[in-house]
């Protein structure tokens, strides 16, 4: 495998996590606005780092890159992050 096919699957490989890490703070923004003023990236940053953390942890643990598991780990694991940084403390 060349350098260019290694970066391409580490690319896809990583895709799901930036992806939802782009798409789930903008979408809790349309709705909770008020609360999430002024957390723009960083909110969409702890997201990324967190599903990506998610990532590597379902490929170590189940031995292959894909499983269903993981990536409903990734959407549990990407909507506690969004909780917790934007309402954290709240009642």
């Amino acid at each position: 495998m060349g350098f260019l096919d290694a970066l391409i699957h580490l690319f896809n490989f990583l895709l799901p996590a930036l992806g939802l890490a782009v798409l789930l703070p903008a979408l809790a923004r349309l709705f909770w606005w008020r609360t999430l003023k002024g957390m723009g990236w960083v909110l969409a940053s702890r997201v990324a780092l967190a599903g990506v953390i998610v990532l590597v942890a379902g490929l170590l643990i189940s031995g292959r890159d894909g499983a269903m598991s993981t990536y409903a780990a990734l959407v549990i694991s990407a909507a506690l992050v969004v909780w917790w940084t934007g309402f954290k403390g709240r009642a």
